[in-house]
């Protein structure tokens, strides 16, 4: 039975393509979703003005982007619960991480770089796929021609 899917997400439409599709898995199979949004290496930077002092750092600005995402695809996909979470590193081993941890059935991935030159020179997909602990879906996320 699945029970878990993970995706990673960022501000871009490919990555929401294959969000959307993972919510699709997801609510046909029952299984909770998981939306990762990859950072790179932690930074944070602390700012003054005036008496108030504001505080940012990658790892929230991508929790925020995951956050985003979920209420997106909740509102199309009521019934699958969604869980969100920021993840330091790369986003193949991001996800891949995600996935060893949560004991994840399924990580969906966007087709957007396996193509031409991508092919050989790697991809986040062709990334995933050859570390994953599970079942790699790989979601068509280029717009369809008419």
């Amino acid at each position: 039975m699945t029970s878990t899917i993970i995706t990673g997400v960022d501000a871009s439409e490919t990555a929401a393509a294959a969000a959307r599709k993972a919510a699709e898995l997801s609510s046909g199979l029952g299984a909770t979703l998981h939306l990762i949004c990859a950072y790179g290496r932690y930074e944070s930077t602390t700012f003054e003005s005036g008496p108030e002092k504001f505080h940012y750092s990658n790892e929230e600005e991508a929790l925020k982007i995951a956050q985003s995402v979920a209420r997106t695809l909740q509102g199309d996909f009521p019934d699958v619960p969604i869980r969100t979470a920021a993840a330091e590193g790369k986003p193949g081993d991001a996800l891949v991480q995600a996935a060893e941890r949560l004991k994840a059935d399924v990580i969906v991935v966007g087709n957007k770089r396996v193509q031409g030159m991508a092919r050989m020179l790697g991809s986040i997909a062709r990334d995933v796929a050859s570390q994953a602990p599970c079942d790699v879906y790989v979601a068509y996320t280029h717009e369809r021609k008419a």
